[in-house]
This record gives structure tokens, C-alpha cells and sequence, in this order.
């Protein structure tokens, strides 16, 4: 049997898992958490952490696989690129080329210097830097650390006085140790977080969403539900696909799922904030399967086995369709989900991730959601209802 190494054993692994057992490919999950869930599915499991690009490299070539990738695991996939060059495997793109889209300092640098619009950031190794320019930075600004995702460790800072505290949590989450203050994008309607493919370097699946949040849990810039089509214009949408492709062929990228961040901020203009090659968490991916019909993780697999991907094109929306992040607004003992009535007959699944009892915490990042829920509407307004008042609808009961 062909050998797939995946990095990481979250949940978001289980569907990758499956596929690539359909495939008939003996799966190796690798990471030094023994206990996560994707372990319990995979052929053999590696207890090695999935950034030391080195032991990764030597169990590797030890288990003699056949293709790696990291899907929805951002620690894993420069490790994943490394290892692919190293061996001669499938990888979408050059480690250097990978290396520069999963920093975000280098990948702003890079934006700018090919002429993509681009947030004025600033960069910094130490927080006694950031804090010397304090009074020198255009607020509002984001801070961010450049190595993490799932929005940890990123804050909003619109005055001097709590720059400190954001600098602080940013370093906490960095495992680089470097994070951007970047300007603050005010967006015009939805920001959108989805997923996308390139085969051979072409863009054969590209969609756009609109990204909700929670504005009054811990983390309001932690990702809480999802709705698809987009509410940008199509104008819009026509020239970030143009940036994406643009991008793909600066950087020489080949077969690949991309987890995108986009925005149309209110100065008119539209930017690309993230371009991970990899699939998106919150399952993306999985939504977007109900949606259109198209395998994005059975290309992925396909991708990084080196195999022919022939079940990824452009389709249209079947419907409107939303996720909600399932999430507790506060720490407590889970008791249930509750859902109205009114949106039984629109639930397309229902994913539930713990068990009464179990003890569940305030949604401060994508690692707190407790499970997803997974809704199909005819029609916008039926959708919008909903989706711009989840708590009328859904809720998750503590104690």
C-alpha cells in the first residue's frame, strides 16, 4: 500500500483520514499529542512534534512514505513542504515558496513588493520594540503573531494604553517569537474565510464566503459561523480571483488545497489577508462539499500522493448554505444543544464534539468550538434571518 504521512491529529483530520482509506492508502498521523482523536483511525501513529522539521524528515524516510501533507494543521505545513523537497515527493509549491505564504510578516513583505494591496505593517522579535513605537503607530491596529492560526493570539488595539497587553498575548502565541501590528482594515460588508484549489498551477475551484463572528465572546476575531454564496460584488470577487492566480504563478505553486482570507475594505479596495496551502479549519472544506458537490479533500489526498486530480472544478451553489461554530459563551458543564423548531427541516448535519457533562469554555479561539452545525436555505432571506441572529435560533447549554 502507498504511505501517507499527515501531520496533525485533530479532528479536521478525520475526513482526510477516510478518504485517503477509501483510496486505499495506509495513513501515518504525526504529532506529539498521543491522545487527539485522529490517532484512533490512522494505520500507525508517529509521537513526534510536527515544526522539528528534522525528526520528521528522518521518521519519513524510516516509514518510507509515499506523500505527506498537513490539511488544517498551520504548524504542519512548512514541515510538510521541507520534507516533501528533501524526498522528491508532491508538494504544492517550494519550501522557500511555502515558507514565505505561512509567515505573515514575510508574506505582507511579499504582497508589497509585487504590487498586491496591502495592509502597512510593522515587525517585531521582541515586545520592548513593539512598545517603542507605541506612540508612533496609526491606530486601530491588529497585532498578530506571524506563525499561528485559528486567530490566536490576535487583538485589536485602537489606543496606546492596551498596546502592551496585545504585544504580550501575540509573543504568547508565537512560537517564532515575532509578531506584525498591521493597520487595521475596516471591511466593507462580509470578510471571507474559505477554501480554493490550483491543479498544475491554475485555479479550477475558487470560492468566496462570508465570515461571521461573535462579537460579544472573549475573542471577537475568532471565526463563530460561516455562509456561502458571498455578500461581495461580483466585480470584486472577479479581481481577487485574478490577484489569487497572480499569486500562484509569482510563487510557481502547483496542485493544492488553499485555505484564502479576503477582504473588500471600506477604502474601495480588495486584499488577500491569508493564502495557507492547506485545507481550513472549521471544516471548510466539508461545507463547501455540501454545497457544490466538489471533493476538495479527496484533491488534496490525490495532490500529495502524486495521483491525477480529476474531482475538482468550478460549480455553482446548490442552495445557501451556513455553519455554525458550535461554542459555549462562557466556562461550564455541557447539558445539551439546543435548536428551535423553526430550523429543524434546514439542518444538513449536526456535529457535536463533546458529552454532557464534559466541561466546555469560553470561545476565545477555534480550538474552544465544541462541534459544528451545518444548515441549507432556498433562498438569502431565509438564510440571512438566521445567520445575523444565531443565538434566537441555536444555543448551547451549560451549567
Amino acid at each position: 500500500m502507498k504511505k501517507l504521512m499527515l501531520l496533525g491529529g485533530s479532528r479536521y483530520a478525520l475526513p482526510v483520514i477516510k478518504t485517503a482509506h477509501d483510496l486505499g492508502i495506509y495513513v501515518i498521523t504525526c504529532d506529539y499529542l498521543p491522545d487527539n482523536v485522529a490517532h484512533k483511525f490512522s494505520d500507525r501513529y508517529c509521537n513526534i512534534s510536527i515544526i522539528d522539521k528534522e525528526a520528521v524528515l528522518k521518521a519519513a524516510i524510516e516509514l518510507k512514505i509515499d506523500g505527506i501533507m498537513s490539511f488544517a494543521c498551520n504548524p504542519g505545513v512548512v514541515t510538510a513542504a521541507y520534507v516533501a523537497e528533501k524526498m522528491g515527493l508532491e508538494s504544492c509549491g517550494s519550501y522557500e515558496a511555502v515558507s514565505v505564504l505561512q509567515n505573515k510578516a514575510k508574506f505582507r513583505r511579499f504582497l508589497a513588493d509585487n504590487g498586491f494591496n496591502v495592509p502597512q505593517i510593522h515587525t517585531y522579535t521582541t515586545a520592548e520594540a513593539a512598545l517603542d513605537d507605541r506612540n508612533r503607530i496609526d491606530y486601530p491596529v491588529i497585532v498578530k503573531p506571524v506563525d499561528s492560526a485559528g486567530s490566536k493570539g490576535v487583538s485589536r488595539v485602537d489606543d496606546p494604553d492596551k498596546l502592551p497587553g496585545a504585544v504580550r498575548r501575540a509573543f504568547d502565541y508565537s512560537v517564532k517569537k515575532e509578531i506584525i501590528i498591521e493597520d487595521f482594515l475596516e471591511k466593507t460588508g462580509f470578510s471571507s474565510d474559505t477554501d480554493c484549489f490550483s491543479v498544475d498551477g491554475r485555479l479550477e475551484f475558487v470560492s468566496f464566503n462570508c465570515q461571521r463572528f461573535d462579537e460579544t465572546g472573549e475573542n471577537p476575531y475568532a471565526p463563530a459561523a460561516y455562509s456561502w454564496p458571498s455578500s461581495m460584488p461580483e466585480i470584486v470577487e472577479k479581481e481577487l480571483t485574478r490577484e489569487l492566480q497572480r499569486l500562484i504563478d509569482l510563487l510557481k505553486l502547483k496542485t493544492s488545497v488553499y485555505n484564502v482570507e479576503t477582504r473588500l475594505a471600506s477604502n474601495g479596495k480588495p486584499y488577500i489577508m491569508e493564502f495557507s496551502p492547506r485545507g481550513g479549519g472549521n471544516r471548510l472544506s466539508e461545507c463547501l462539499k455540501y454545497a457544490t458537490g466538489v471533493d476538495l479533500i479527496e484533491g488534496a489526498v490525490k495532490a500529495a500522493m502524486g495521483m491525477t486530480v480529476d474531482c475538482v472544478s468550478q460549480k455553482p451553489y446548490a442552495g445557501h448554505w451556513g455553519e455554525i461554530v458550535l461554542h459555549s459563551d462562557a466556562e461550564g458543564k455541557y447539558s445539551g444543544l439546543w435548536i428551535s423548531d423553526e430550523i429543524e427541516k434546514n439542518v444538513a448535519e449536526k456535529d457535536i464534539w463533546v458529552s454532557e457533562g464534559d466541561t466546555v469554555y469560553g470561545f476565545d479561539s477555534a480550538n474552544k468550538a465544541i462541534g459544528t452545525l451545518i444548515l441549507c436555505f432556498d433562498d438569502e432571506d431565509s438564510m440571512e434571518k438566521v445567520m445575523n441572529d444565531i443565538s434566537r435560533f441555536v444555543k448551547v447549554k451549560t451549567e
